[in-house]
C-alpha cells in the first residue's frame, strides 16, 4: 500500500453520507446505540459517542475499553483527538487576526523568516492564510517519521521532536506546487499546522498550547482537554488504543505515545464532553467575532478527499460535508496512533455529534468503518424532528452485542 494512503489515515478517514434519509423521524438514544453498536462490529475494540439533538445530550458506547481487563469503555474517559486539534489552532490564530495582531495576508517568511527555504520552498509566497486553509503546496514531514510498523512503534514511541525539526523534514522535499495569484490548490499537510503554532507563538509570545489554554480551554471550562507536551501517557480514565499494523496480525495497543511529532497539528486530548462544547462554542459564536467566524468558513473544494467522500469542503481548520438529506455540516476528522475522532455540528452548532473509536486503521479498512460512522451521522442529521423536541429518549432494550448507552448527562461510570 502506498505511504499516501497511510498518510491519509492521520489527515482524514471520514465519507460524506450517502445513504438514503432516514425515512422516519426517530432518533433517539437507540438509534445512537445501534450505530455505535454497528461501528463496534467491524472489528472496532471500543467506540464512544456523544450526539446532542439541539434538546439535550445522548451517550452511548459499545465495545471494551482493554482487550485484556475486559472493562467497558467509560463515558468520561480521555482520548486522543489527533487532528480535530488543529481547529483549535486555526481558531487561536483567527483571534490573534481578530485583535489586528496578525493578518491572515501575511507571509511565512514575516514571522518565521528563514524557515520555509530550501528545494523550491518559498515562505515569501506562502501566507496565513495558505496554512489554515491547506493551499500551500507544503510536503507531509509524516511520512518520514518512523512509527509506521508494530516494530518502529515500540523502538520509537517515546522520541520527542521539536517544531523546528518536523518543519525541517518537510523541507527536504519539494513542494507539491507553489501558490499563485488566482490559482488555489488544495492538500493536506500537517506541515501547515507545525507552521501555524509557531507562529502563534512568536505573535503572542507563548507556545500554541499555552494560547489555546487561555484563550478556549479556560474559558469554556473544558477542564478535561490539554496538549500533554512529551508525557506520553493518557489520565485516567481511558480506554486503551489500538493500531493495525502491517507486521502484526492483531491489532497492537498504542496507548502510550509521545506526540510531540504532532504539536500543534493533532496533539490534543480531551473528553466528549468538552470537545461538544468546543463545537457548540465555536459554531455558536463564542470564539470568534463574526468576520472572523465568515473567514473560517471560506471554503475551498478539497479534491485529494474526493475518493474519500465527494463534495467536501475546506476552510480555516474546519472542514464542510454533505448529509444526504442534502444538508452540510462541520467539523474536523482527527487520527492519531490508537485512537479516531468524528466530529460533525450543524451550521449554528446546536446539533451535532462527536463519536471516539480506539483504533487506528492506516489501511483500506478506515474507508469501510468511516461508512458505518457516517450513516450514524446522516441519522442525526436527517432527522427533522429533533429541531422541533417532538422526539423523546427511549429507555427500552438496547440491541444485542453492545454496552447499554446513556441519555441522562456526561459522567463517568
Amino acid at each position: 500500500m502506498k505511504k499516501t494512503m497511510i498518510a491519509a489515515g492521520l489527515a482524514a478517514m471520514t465519507l460524506a453520507a450517502t445513504q438514503t434519509p432516514v425515512a422516519a423521524a426517530t432518533y433517539d438514544r437507540a438509534t445512537l446505540q445501534a450505530d455505535v453498536d454497528a461501528i463496534h462490529a467491524m472489528k472496532v475494540p471500543g467506540v464512544l459517542a456523544a450526539a446532542h439533538t439541539g434538546r439535550g445530550p445522548l451517550t452511548a458506547r459499545s465495545g471494551l475499553a482493554d482487550l485484556t481487563a475486559k472493562r467497558p469503555v467509560p463515558y468520561g474517559g480521555y482520548f486522543r483527538m489527533g487532528s480535530t486539534s488543529k481547529t483549535f489552532t486555526a481558531t487561536v490564530v483567527l483571534q490573534l487576526a481578530g485583535e489586528g495582531r496578525l493578518s491572515l495576508d501575511d507571509t511565512v517568511e514575516k514571522w518565521l523568516p528563514g524557515v520555509v527555504q530550501g528545494n523550491g520552498n518559498d515562505g515569501s509566497k506562502i501566507t496565513v492564510r495558505h496554512l489554515l486553509q491547506q493551499t500551500s503546496g507544503l510536503a507531509e514531514y509524516v511520512l518520514d517519521l518512523p512509527g509506521w510498523t508494530a516494530k518502529d512503534y515500540r523502538e520509537h514511541r517515546f522520541d520527542s521532536y521539536t517544531p523546528e525539526q518536523l518543519v525541517g523534514i518537510a523541507m527536504r522535499h519539494k513542494p507539491s506546487w507553489v501558490p499563485r495569484s488566482g490559482e488555489q490548490r488544495w492538500g493536506y499537510s500537517n506541515t501547515n499546522y507545525v507552521l501555524a503554532g509557531m507562529i502563534i507563538k512568536k505573535v503572542a509570545g507563548r507556545a500554541w498550547s499555552q494560547e489555546v489554554r487561555e484563550r478556549i480551554i479556560r474559558p469554556l471550562g473544558l477542564r478535561h482537554t490539554f496538549s500533554p507536551g512529551t508525557n506520553p501517557h493518557l489520565p485516567k480514565p481511558h480506554a486503551s488504543g489500538y493500531t493495525e499494523f502491517p507486521d502484526s496480525t492483531e491489532p497492537v495497543n498504542t496507548t502510550d505515545l509521545n506526540v510531540t511529532f504532532a504539536g500543534a497539528a493533532g496533539d490534543l486530548i480531551t473528553t466528549a464532553s468538552d470537545l461538544t462544547r468546543f463545537w457548540k462554542a465555536l459554531l455558536g459564536g463564542k470564539l470568534l467575532k463574526p468576520a472572523q467566524l465568515t473567514a473560517m468558513k471560506q471554503t475551498v473544494p478539497a479534491p485529494g478527499w474526493n475518493y474519500i467522500y465527494p463534495g467536501a469542503r475546506y476552510g480555516l481548520g474546519i472542514a464542510q460535508f454533505q448529509s444526504s438529506c442534502g444538508s452540510t455540516y462541520w467539523g474536523h476528522p482527527g487520527n492519531a496512533p490508537g485512537y479516531a475522532t468524528r466530529s460533525s455540528f450543524t451550521e449554528d452548532g446546536r446539533r451535532g455529534m462527536v463519536v471516539f473509536m480506539t483504533l487506528f486503521i492506516p489501511n483500506e479498512r478506515a474507508i469501510e468503518v468511516d461508512k458505518r460512522v457516517n450513516e450514524g451521522v446522516d441519522h442525526l442529521m436527517c432527522d427533522t424532528r429533533t429541531e422541533s423536541g417532538a422526539s423523546r429518549v427511549r429507555t427500552g432494550a438496547t440491541p444485542t452485542g453492545g454496552t447499554r448507552g446513556r441519555g441522562d448527562g456526561w459522567s463517568d461510570d
